[in-house]
């Protein structure tokens, strides 16, 4: 039999196979525990990795560019990615992977940047692709591309701070001195903890000039020299100036991008050759295949992909008697070929991330820019200055240089060499060593005399250099001088064309819409969901978050309605149904503060669906107002797509009823008061932000709690409830109140 194991006594205070403490609960602080544990983290990732600085460029980015410069590769010559990834992870300790996922977006082969920083041979995978992957590192070659010779401008002549890699055995810049915009030149999208960045690209061309121009006439108009966006997918970019000009004020908006087609007529197809630099080829063609095995677009009999060597083309082949503009209008609608690029352009600053406008980063990058350059003519004037102190130390050995070589010839010792000349000429210990290191064959009067040239010229540079300094008008010039030439050399045609309003307005109303039935639901969380009757009839309870409710439900609707859908600011955005995908019960819907690119802090609190824009909203304030304004007051002939003032914002609003005829609605106060109220006895007002007729009338510390369309058996006795307005309602008896409670 085996032996047993011996076990050893367990020490004092503990007993066999329990350990102390274990089972306690210990209280810690959550803010406490946030602070030391999270916020570290948080930090690193704001501060170090996810938000771009206002050179343009992340840690990682900056990393990378800084080692192919130190490498050598601003020349002609390439070199395997793979020897580049392995230099930076002496700056970048993150693994390779990351590191030539980097160095990837950065390539011109990939397409992603509209002027790309590294030039690029061999498969590097394409931006606009999701499966087309690139090649491994040991497959491709790189080098820097001539761009970047404005991003390492003057870096060694102390323009930017260094600090110590992550070991300390070298150093790489904190930023990097480019001489143009370049936060604005190329996109940048981040993810960090509690805040993003999402900036778009601008063309070189335009945003070198706009930059000149600010620098030169502070009040300049943005929009007259920086047109839009200009995406490296190019595109057709739906220009509303409203929005632009929101984007370029507060750093915060939206763009409308769609793609570019051609129609063959003796293929009966359309060419996409551009598209949103948004989506994929991929997501377009399985988008468009879902359509048309549902039946919702049959105008389509064949969708390939034909990207080649050539670039990218999606060809969409149509049935017999197709109308192609009345197809792309409802692709537009129903798929990716058109969407929404959301601008953030949050932006590290001194260490401080603040999302600017494009005026305020022009204004931030002008100031870090005077800055690289004020530090660089520092360097310059150091520099001259030293050279000419030491040349007015030669110039003085040449009243007589056999003077100086009987000082040298006869010192006994060569540490009092420095001295001597330096008490037979006058001059300075470094002067003195510089002139002690002149070798004997230099020794002559030509030698000297030609160095000595250099003093009247050294002298006007120092003086030149000086003037720099002290004017700042005059380093804002070279910034100027340097950006229209960076403009010239580098500068681009405009990718994306832009499309006014009544190019594409009239097209977008014509365009046809399948009117088959819905059910429309609105959350009070502010969801939205659209959903057939055959998908409804097979489906269970409606989903909904947590704490949220559905709050109005239309079940007659189509497909083609407009939807409106009112704000707690006093605004109302306009959709279409169509514009929203079928759903099913199960899923939570389309959160409509996101989906129609609201306000920051906006919330959609009522919804109205109608074909016609026929009957009227009655809007139900908390000061006891009423106000009747006919839903054509929100009809406009364009295609816009948020009215400002809504109604009236002079007392919180507490209900929002569409009718489409006159009927009863019944008032409830505070204080329980009911008042039934027929609405035909309150006028109609054609003005949106009217402020309405008082109906109920109310006492001391009371307000308007809400108000309802009435139904039969709303309450016990609505003829006691009636009442000519204004009223301040009736109170309900004391034995109707008993074990029963009023419901709206």
């Amino acid at each position: 039999m085996p032996k047993r194991r011996k076990e050893s006594p367990a020490p004092s205070g503990r007993a066999h196979g329990v350990i102390e403490g274990a089972g306690s609960v210990v209280r810690q602080p959550i803010v406490e525990t946030l602070e030391k544990n999270y916020m570290p983290y948080a930090m690193s990732v704001i501060l170090s990795r996810a938000i771009p600085e206002i050179d343009g460029f992340k840690p990682s980015h900056r990393k990378l560019l800084y080692t192919m410069y130190k490498m050598g590769l601003l020349g002609p010559t390439r070199t395997k990615s793979a020897n580049i990834v392995g230099q930076t992870m002496r700056l970048n300790p993150h693994g390779d992977a990351a590191i030539y996922d980097t160095m990837v977006r950065l390539s011109r082969g990939y397409e992603a940047l509209l002027h790309p920083y590294v030039d690029s041979k061999g498969n590097f995978g394409k931006f606009y692709s999701r499966d087309m992957a690139w090649a491994a590192s040991r497959y491709t070659e790189a080098k820097l591309d001539p761009l970047c010779n404005e991003l390492f401008r003057d870096i060694d002549k102390d323009t930017v701070d260094f600090v110590d890699n992550y070991d300390s055995t070298m150093q790489e810049p904190t930023l990097l001195p480019a001489t143009f915009p370049s936060i604005l030149v190329n996109a940048n999208t981040g993810i960090a903890v509690g805040m993003a960045s999402n900036i778009c690209s601008f063309n070189l061309r335009e945003v070198c000039e706009t930059a000149a121009l600010r620098i030169e006439h502070p009040n300049h108009d943005l929009l007259s020299t920086l047109k839009a966006p200009d995406f490296p997918g190019g595109g057709q970019i739906l220009y509303d100036k409203k929005q632009l000009e929101q984007i370029y004020e507060t750093g915060r908006g939206s763009v409308r991008v769609r793609c570019r087609w051609t129609f063959d007529k003796s293929e009966n197809c359309i060419d996409i050759t551009q598209i949103p630099p948004t989506t994929t080829v991929e997501a377009i063609v399985e988008k468009v295949i879902d359509l048309v095995k549902s039946g919702r677009v049959k105008e389509v009999s064949d969708i390939r992909d034909e990207t080649g060597l050539a670039g990218l083309k999606i060809t969409i082949d149509l049935k017999r008697g197709t109308d192609p503009k009345k197809l792309m209008a409802k692709l537009f609608r129903m798929t990716a070929l058109e969407d929404t690029f959301s601008c953030n352009f949050n932006v590290l600053i001194d260490g401080v991330p603040r999302v600017l406008g494009v005026g305020a980063l022009l204004d931030a990058w002008t100031r870090f820019r005077t800055q690289c350059v004020r530090r660089r003519t520092a360097f310059d004037l150091q520099k001259k200055c030293d050279k000419l102190h030491l040349l007015q130390g030669l110039q003085a050995i040449l009243l007589d240089i056999d003077k100086a070589v009987r000082i040298v010839r006869e010192t006994e010792e060569e540490a009092e060499v420095v001295p001597n000349l330096m008490a037979g000429f006058g001059i300075d210990e470094t002067q003195a060593e510089y002139v002690a290191e002149i070798k004997l064959r230099h020794l002559n009067r030509e030698y000297i005399l030609k160095r000595t040239e250099e003093i009247a010229e050294l002298q006007k540079d120092v003086a030149e250099l000086n003037a720099i300094l002290d004017d700042e008008k005059k380093i804002r010039k070279i910034i100027v001088r340097e950006l229209r030439d960076v403009a010239k050399k580098y500068g681009q045609p405009r990718r994306s064309i832009l499309l006014y309003e009544d190019e594409f307005a009239n097209l977008d109303e014509e365009a046809e819409v399948e009117a088959y039935p819905v059910h429309l639901f609105f959350t009070k969380e502010g969801y939205f969901k659209k959903i057939t009757p055959q998908s409804l009839r097979m489906s269970g309870e409606q989903k909904c978050k947590e704490g949220d409710a559905v709050a109005e439900h239309i079940e007659d609707a189509r497909n083609s309605w407009d939807l409106l859908f009112f704000t707690d600011k006093a605004q109302v955005y306009k959709a279409k149904a169509s514009d929203f995908p079928d759903t099913k019960a199960s899923v939570l819907g389309d959160f409509i503060p996101a989906k129609l690119s609201m306000d920051e802090g906006e919330s959609a609190i009522s919804m109205v669906a109608t074909p016609d824009y026929q009957g009227f909203v009655l809007f139900c304030f908390e000061n006891g107002k009423a106000a009747k304004v006919p839903l054509s007051a929100y009809q406009t002939k364009t295609n816009r797509k948020k009215l400002l003032g809504a109604y009236s914002d002079k007392s919180p609003v507490v209900s929002i009823l569409y009718l489409p005829e006159d009927a009863e609605v019944l008032f409830l106060s505070t204080q329980g008061r009911r008042l039934l109220v027929p609405t035909a006895s309150i006028p109609e007002k054609a003005t949106r932000s009217t402020q309405g007729v008082q109906v109920m009338t109310l006492r001391k510390n009371a307000r308007l709690l809400r108000a309802a369309v009435y139904k039969e058996g709303m309450v016990p006795d609505p003829a006691r409830c009636r009442r000519a307005i204004p009223a301040i309602g009736t109170l309900p008896p004391a034995e109707a109140m008993q074990g029963e409670q009023m419901k709206l």
